[in-house]
């Protein structure tokens, strides 16, 4: 039966540490997602007819810089616009559940596609407010209920914050 352990960290440099932890504690890259605002993406593209191109390229490199190192182990990783949120940068298997409510085919955008991972609506509510307060969202997916106690450990250990357990959806 596979799980899910998310927390909530306040900063990359504790984001980074706690998929580190993750890596060194056995899991792979497809089974560790994060979610967090694009502070880099940029909506002031304007109304010209012209190629935007080089703006994209830049958006682009600062992006990559940004989640570079650790979190660039992880698979999957992109950019996503959420209807009425803005630009978030995700990877693992939370990036396929996002991606409906990225292309407005999901209901619910964000709080819709974390209750596709499993999430209960109300924890997805709670995880929505923090992302929108700039924080970054970890989950680590197993069926293992000895990595799932591993991985808590980590995210405690690491101080994140809002830490739970959840019944994964079948895509997570």
């Amino acid at each position: 039966m596979s799980k899910a352990v998310i927390g909530i960290a306040a900063t990359l440099t504790q984001a980074e540490t706690i998929v580190d932890r993750l890596k060194l504690a056995g899991f792979f890259a497809d089974q560790v997602s994060i979610l967090m605002p694009d502070v880099t993406a940029t909506t002031e593209f304007g109304h010209e007819n012209e190629t935007k191109a080089p703006e994209g390229t830049a958006i682009g490199a600062t992006t990559g810089f940004a989640i570079g190192g650790v979190l660039g182990w992880l698979a999957g990783i992109g950019a996503l616009a959420l209807p009425g949120l803005g630009a978030f940068i995700a990877a693992g298997p939370i990036m396929a559940a996002l991606s409906g409510a990225a292309t407005g085919t999901a209901i619910g955008g964000l709080v819709g596609g974390l209750s596709g991972l499993g999430i209960p609506e109300y924890e997805a509510k709670l995880y929505e407010g923090r992302l929108k307060e700039g924080h970054i969202l970890i989950a680590a997916h197993t069926e293992d209920p000895e990595m799932r106690r591993r991985a808590e450990e980590i995210m405690k250990e690491c101080k994140a914050e809002d830490v739970h357990t959840v019944q994964a959806s079948k895509n997570g």
